[in-house]
């Protein structure tokens, strides 16, 4: 029996050591803020929307002024054949207009008679125009336009990756603190238990009551501490999980320290709305950024469409330009000295843009499809949440008077064993029930806050705790 109560004594010994380190806080929206600066999941979202700006850059390219020159010459035996300059500026505009400017010198023995042009060379000015396809909208602007597009729903994407990083880490932080809670319940309970059996040692010492209820009482603290220490491991375990999530500048990972602990103030039972229809109120369903990257999405596609239904059209490429031999006088630009040019082509079937016309039609409108489909589902999903929630707030209310009525009745029977009506054993029944719903109401609060943070996700917003500010 003096080796049983050493041994207990010596485990109730190496606990109490280790609950000597002051304990520091990391607060949720400390946890949650180091998240969703320095996450790597959060840092590659940003990177989704940087090549989102370097799309649209790229398309923005296709308008940039060109310079061209096109030099070429030829000699053969001493002999000049010809000396080739043809040099370009263009400038693209928004409507299939292009403003052009260059200058030609040719020269040479064997000159194409076409090419000959004035000793100091000729200048020119015109525009191109795509009279027919290309008028309304060409491959230019479908890109630049998609771009956009793009842009708009990597942004989207964005959010959604960082609600989904901050919805994990939140329930990594929420599982934390009902462990810690866990913790500090079985060592409560572990005290207790502790002092039940002293008390009840010293008793069986005076012969007041038989040495049997000693080796009850220490198995009743032997289960007390065997709780604990799997309590203990669990924790440590969500601690490492939770440490996944913490990160610092140039991707450094954080270890958090053994003395760290979570804010489990938000776990207080009188802290808990009565409601949950007001969380979305202000909430608008098209702002949810799934669907905002679903019409994103959708937008592109008609603008697919448009340059697909412009594609019916004939190619007419009309050209005309003003040529001298003197740009710097302006009475030498006259209307009978020019180039033009009229280009025209067109397939007589038109299977291949009727065809790529169809595909354009069925992709929109299996995106659109798709669209309603995804709205209709977060609707039904937060629905879901919410009388999930306001489940939950039942289920806690009812697990709140469970505690206290099995808290009345540990205490009546504790009273009943000190006049010696009652039992060790109905003491320990009446607190392991004690023990067992105050942990199914630590479970519930704790399931409660992660529905809400799931609620959150589903919204794309990011999470909040009851007391705690929005980030």
């Amino acid at each position: 029996m003096r080796f049983y109560l050493s041994l207990i004594l010596l485990l109730q010994a190496f606990i109490t050591t280790g609950q000597e380190t002051v304990p520091q806080v990391l607060s949720y929206s400390e946890y949650l803020a180091y998240v969703k600066k320095y996450h790597p999941m959060v840092r590659q979202a940003d990177l989704q929307l940087e090549m989102g700006e370097a799309e649209l850059l790229r398309a923005r390219g296709a308008f940039d002024p060109k310079l061209e020159v096109d030099y070429s010459r030829k000699e053969f035996k001493g002999t000049e054949y010809y000396d080739l300059l043809n040099s370009t500026f263009k400038i693209p505009t928004w409507y299939g207009l292009e403003l052009k400017a260059g200058f030609e010198q040719n020269e040479g023995l064997y000159l194409n008679p076409e090419r000959t042009v004035p000793p100091e060379g000729l200048f020119s000015a015109g525009i191109s125009l795509s009279a027919a396809q290309g008028l309304i909208m060409d491959k230019r602007r479908a890109v630049l336009k998609s771009a956009k597009a793009l842009r708009e729903q990597t942004q989207a994407e964005r959010d959604l990756m960082v609600s989904d990083v901050l919805f994990e880490a939140s329930e990594a932080y929420l599982k934390w603190a009902r462990l810690h809670r866990e913790l500090e319940i079985y060592e409560g309970f572990v005290a207790n238990a502790r002092q039940r059996f002293q008390g009840i040692s010293r008793s069986a010492a005076t012969g007041e009551i038989a040495a049997i209820d000693t080796v009850e009482a220490g198995i009743a603290f032997q289960d007390r501490l065997l709780q604990l220490e799997q309590t203990r491991v669990k924790l440590l375990k969500q601690k490492l999980e939770v440490s996944n999530f913490v990160w610092l500048e140039n991707n450094v990972p954080v270890e958090l320290q053994p003395s760290t602990v979570p804010d489990i103030q938000f776990l207080e039972e009188n802290r808990f709305e009565i409601g949950t229809e007001e969380w979305t109120d202000d909430f608008s369903f098209e702002e949810h950024p799934k669907l905002l990257a679903m019409e994103a999405k959708l937008k592109a596609l008609r603008i697919e469409r448009r340059l697909k239904m412009n594609n019916l059209l004939p190619k007419v490429d009309l050209e005309y330009n003003f040529i001298t031999p003197e740009p710097e006088t302006v009475d030498t630009y006259d209307t009978s000295n020019y180039k033009a040019g009229l280009k025209f082509s067109f397939p007589l079937f038109l299977r291949k843009e009727r065809g790529e016309l169809k595909l354009a039609g069925y992709k929109l409108e299996n995106a659109a499809l798709e669209l309603e489909l995804k709205r209709r589902q977060i609707q039904n999903k937060v629905d879901g949440i919410l009388q999930e929630l306001d489940s939950y707030l039942e289920q806690i209310r009812l697990s709140q008077e469970m505690v206290e009525n099995y808290r009345q009745l540990l205490n009546a029977e504790e009273r009943k064993f000190s006049f010696g009506e009652s039992s060790l054993f109905l003491i320990n029944s009446r607190e392991n029930k004690l023990i067992e719903a105050r942990l199914k109401l630590n479970e519930l609060l704790v399931k409660y806050l992660v529905t809400k943070a799931e609620l959150f996700r589903s919204l794309g917003v990011p999470p909040q705790i009851p007391g705690e500010t929005e980030m």
